[in-house]
């Protein structure tokens, strides 16, 4: 199995980009769970993939199956 590794900044990136957009792309939730997998993740990026989580379930981010927010 091959180890997933995160590009550095991505969470932040991800929270900056669904703060402007309200919306959860596809290639935002593979970074997610990229994320999820990261045993390294710190207390601030893990604290930030919480919130864009409970954005979700609360209806405050929409979910789309497009790679980009720009369509």
């Amino acid at each position: 199995m091959i180890p997933l590794q995160l590009l550095p900044g991505a969470i932040s990136e991800i929270l900056a980009s669904v703060t402007d957009t309200g919306v959860l792309t596809l290639a935002d939730r593979y970074g997610l769970m990229a994320a999820t997998f990261d045993d390294s993740l710190n207390d601030e990026d893990r604290g930030c993939v919480n919130r864009l989580l409970r954005a979700v379930l609360r209806g405050r981010v929409k979910m789309v199956n497009e790679l980009s927010a720009a369509f």
